[in-house]
């Protein structure tokens, strides 16, 4: 007998610096738990987040900006990732270094504004009308054929639909007459037909002829509840982008397709870009799907119109045969996707989401960039953005002007500044404790302060790294548990930062300077 097991499908994560983080660990009124979601301490800074966390939900915080501040160690890139835990998934969070700005192929500015379209979600919704029920009548209305002769048209069907609340007659167009055939609809079954799409599906037969037969292959399923017209909004969230030609204006149209069940196609139509006639994005959706699915964003839209593909004109066809290249996308570009956007909005069809764009390491950043992010701060689309250092009063990149965290005083009196306190040795204690269970090491009360007092006198990171190989030693001589002198072990083979720096100032002539 063969036996297998069914290995999960949920994706599996690496345990990185920060897996503990679950969320801001705030009670209902805003006012930091001391323990919760992984964070300890920082309670003013937690507080802070939360109240922003809740400005964003409410969009009154687009446009604004944020600096978290402190020292080395003290939870600034854990309270961005904080933040964007309490968003959830449907608020798109894009994470940025400073030094991420410069390439040799793209601008500063072109890669800031990259990263703030990819801060700004497009949700797509649609009202979708249904008409179901258990078929009561199903008969073609015939004409005579335009051609002559004894042929006959079909001019319309006339079908009955019963649910539990009431029943309704519907005169349908003759097209949707072939769809019934080909569905095989009979009396008695029940079905639903959209009304938008004119799409027929066959949901079963009615429980209430289960017992015509003794034998019988067929599935019988309950009489619909509710009206037989049935309206609903549906929001579309996840999407996947996928490029293609289309010749249709903005359209939602179903896909045949057996295997996926609700697959709709969102055409939207993008006329005289890159003096090419008729350039479309195709968002293909597929509710419920894991993995590559993702918000669709402002920079989905553009990078899908800046390089079209699947076409059959010389740009498309020169684009697929040639290696890709990381290229700009122009501003006029940008704004006819503005336009469309915000028609869209203004019918209603479509809800722009202003996520957060994090910039940690801010003071990489230099004056032009500094320059660059004062106007994109006030613009229509922008989004949240969070800065975060460790610097404090220092040189502006690319300058001799001195300013507190490296950042510009004209940009520094646009930001709301959070302060970060560094950790006290009870707090270092649980720290190491929850990554000792998130690492599934088992540690006593004994190494934990021992590697509380490391942490005080070297940083809290050392502390965290040295959990690891201790772990090993301790396998070496048969424990499972870490003790005290696997941790002094481990800790006399690695040296920290500040180790490292008193030894070279010892030891100065014997290094190349």
């Amino acid at each position: 007998m063969n036996i297998e097991e069914v290995q999960s499908t949920t994706k599996k994560q690496r345990i990185a610096t920060h897996t503990h983080i679950k969320g801001l660990g705030l009670e209902a009124n805003g006012k930091a738990i001391a323990l919760a979601a992984g964070f300890v301490g920082q309670a003013a800074a937690r507080e802070a987040s939360g109240l922003v966390v809740d400005m964003i939900r409410q969009k009154k915080m687009a446009g604004r900006a944020l600096l978290l501040a402190g020292p080395p160690g003290t939870g600034k890139t854990a309270l961005a990732l904080g933040i964007s835990q309490e968003l959830g998934s449907k608020v798109p969070f894009c994470p940025m270094v400073g030094s991420e700005v410069y390439s040799s192929e793209v601008k500063k500015t072109e890669v800031l504004m990259e990263n703030f379209r990819r801060a700004i979600g497009l949700r797509i919704k649609e009202n979708k009308e249904v008409y179901e029920g258990e078929v009561t009548e199903l008969s073609p209305e015939e004409t005579e054929s335009v051609t002559g002769g004894y042929g006959k048209n079909i001019s319309h069907v006339i079908i009955g639909l019963k649910t539990v609340k009431g029943t309704k007659q519907l005169k349908l167009d003759p097209t949707i007459y072939d769809a019934l055939i080909k569905e095989k609809v009979a009396v008695g079954d029940v079905i639903y037909i959209e009304a938008n799409s004119g799409a027929v599906k066959r949901v079963g037969r009615s429980d209430a002829f289960a017992t015509e037969f003794d034998l019988e292959a067929e599935e019988y399923v309950p009489l619909p509840k509710g009206e037989v017209h049935k309206k609903k909004e549906i929001v579309q969230v996840k999407l996947t982008p996928v490029l293609h030609l289309l010749s249709s204006d903005f359209c939602i149209a179903e896909i045949p397709d057996e295997s996926v069940s609700d697959m709709y196609v969102i055409a939207i139509i993008f006329g005289d870009v890159l003096n090419i006639d008729n350039v479309f994005l195709l968002i293909k959706y597929r509710p419920g799907a894991g993995g590559g699915d993702k918000d669709v964003t402002l920079h989905d839209l553009d990078a899908a119109n800046a390089r079209p593909q699947g076409g059959q004109d010389i740009l498309s066809l020169m684009g697929q045969m040639m290696k890709p290249r990381k290229t700009e996308i122009t501003d006029k570009l940008r704004q006819e996707i503005n336009k469309v956007v915000n028609r869209y909005i203004d019918e209603g069809v479509a809800e722009l989401v202003p996520g957060v764009l994090f910039i940690d390491e801010v003071h990489m950043l230099d004056m032009e960039c500094f320059s660059y992010l004062n106007r994109a701060l006030e613009s229509s689309l922008s989004p949240i953005v969070i800065f975060a250092t460790n610097r404090g009063i220092c040189t502006v990149r690319g300058t001799d002007m001195i300013s507190p965290h490296g950042i510009p005083v004209d940009l520094l009196d646009r930001l709301v500044i959070i302060r970060t306190e560094t950790y006290g040795p009870a707090d270092m204690i649980q720290i190491l404790a929850i990554r000792a269970q998130v690492e599934e090491l088992v540690v006593d009360e004994e190494s934990l302060a021992y590697l509380g007092e490391i942490g005080q006198t070297a940083s809290l990171r050392h502390a965290v790294h040295l959990m690891s190989p201790a772990s090993v030693v301790a396998k070496m001589n048969g424990r499972d548990n870490i003790c005290k002198a696997d941790l002094e072990e481990a800790n006399t083979l690695y040296l920290d930062a500040k180790s490292s720096a008193k030894l070279l100032q010892e030891q100065q002539d014997r290094y190349i300077s």
